[in-house]
């Protein structure tokens, strides 16, 4: 925090500060951002608000979203966004946070993702209210002088402070010159877009700050910058990744997002309220009070979540659907069957473990013996009463529909 004295704002403002505030880790400085609100407010001039996007993979998850729905509070006071896609800047690949050099994407690849970047983010943001750029727009017409502008502005020590250059210049792990540009062009962006605010994780704290150097270089109004965590994935252990299966993608069938909240932890449940619900500090607090006397249950607040997450990337008419659906497939009591269940071929004769792999309930035999042992596979009948399979070798002579886990519903067909 600033040793600067803190600037009062009057109540509606003070109110917009501690909403565009919550769920960020942190504020540099945050006697400026004070201020930009302020004198944004008085002069009736909206503040530039930039968050970039390199598109290295063509699909959004949840914990992209954290920053998307940032930059959608900022439309709702009123202020301009500008969506970076770093088109030019992901043919490069940011090392934050990387122990290698990075692979280098092509021009196709970029894109094709930057494409469906803009087709997903228009979800949450107003397009209304969304500048869309891509900063191939201005790097590409740097010259070499221009270039060398640039790189004199920043020093080679200053780059060593960095945490991922420093670790590998000490173990002797290549650093390319290359690499020592992507920072200095991510904050070039906030030259060129005289950004008064720039968003970004916590993980990008360096790049940030860079564009506020480079700002100050040029001669221009110093942006403010506003870091979010990162958000943890399902496992409720490690950041929501692709790669490692712990995310939501925003492009889901409905059932998969809506399912998938509905298994987060009751701690995890809290952290996806506050960094991605639509509700207020004031709701959320109270959600957070309700639980904890008990006027609440858990289970309907991840319900309340799930529903409102699911709703903004299909509809209020599909999420409440998609909630009926699942409530009826899980409720324990008066479980019911989903519709559409898919056909399964099988010949008479044959194992149950080999027919809850090959109707692909299982990924392997193994697995599939392993949940018939566990009482995970279900006989359903037509009333919807159920009896546990436990036996891998039973022969299978009839149709009838198998249930595996919670979820997963197929009708053997012979």
């Amino acid at each position: 925090m600033s040793t600067h004295e803190k600037i009062e704002l009057p109540a509606m403002l003070e109110e917009q500060f501690q909403e565009l505030t919550r769920g960020i880790e942190e504020v540099l400085p945050v006697h400026e951002f004070r201020k930009k609100l302020l004198d944004a407010h008085n002069k009736k001039i909206p503040l530039r608000v930039k968050a970039g996007f390199d598109p290295t993979a063509p699909d959004l998850h949840l914990g992209h979203t954290v920053l998307i729905q940032k930059l959608r509070q900022f439309q709702k006071y009123g202020h301009h966004v500008l969506f970076l896609i770093g088109d030019y800047t992901a043919m490069i690949g940011d090392p934050t946070g990387k122990s290698e050099t990075r692979k280098v994407l092509s021009r196709a690849e970029v894109e094709a993702n930057a494409k469906t970047y803009k087709e997903q983010v228009f979800k949450i943001l107003d397009p209304q209210k969304t500048e869309i750029v891509f900063n191939s727009h201005w790097l590409n017409d740097l010259k070499l002088e221009d270039m060398l502008h640039l790189t004199g502005k920043y020093t080679v020590a200053r780059m060593l402070e960095r945490d991922d250059f420093s670790k590998r210049y000490a173990a002797g792990a290549p650093i390319s010159l290359v690499e020592f540009m992507y920072p200095l062009m991510q904050g070039y962006d906030s030259v060129a877009l005289k950004s008064d605010i720039e968003l970004g994780g916590t993980d990008q704290k360096f790049n940030l700050l860079v564009g506020r150097d480079l700002q100050a270089a040029y001669g221009q109004a110093q942006q403010c910058v506003m870091m979010t965590p990162l958000l943890v994935g399902l496992d409720g252990v490690k950041k929501m990744s692709k790669s490692l299966g712990n995310y939501i993608g925003i492009q889901e069938a409905p059932a998969d997002i809506y399912g998938k909240l509905m298994s987060i932890s009751d701690e995890l449940m809290m952290l996806y309220y506050t960094l991605l619900s639509d509700k207020s500090v004031a709701d959320v607090e109270g959600i957070k009070k309700s639980i904890a006397d008990g006027s609440l249950h858990p289970k309907q607040a991840k319900a309340d979540l799930a529903r409102e997450i699911t709703a903004r990337f299909t509809s209020t008419e599909i999420a409440t659907a998609t909630a009926d659906e699942w409530n009826k497939v899980h409720n324990p009591k008066d479980r019911g069957l989903p519709q559409d269940i898919p056909e399964f071929r099988y010949s008479k004769g044959a194992q149950l473990v080999a027919i809850v792999k090959e109707a692909g309930l299982a990924p392997s035999n193994s697995e599939a013996r392993r949940m018939i042992e566990q009482k995970s596979i279900y006989r359903v009948e037509a009333d919807g009463s159920e009896t546990v399979l436990t036996d891998f070798k039973l022969l299978v002579n009839e149709d009838f529909i198998l249930r595996a886990g919670k979820r997963k519903f197929v009708k053997l067909k012979s």
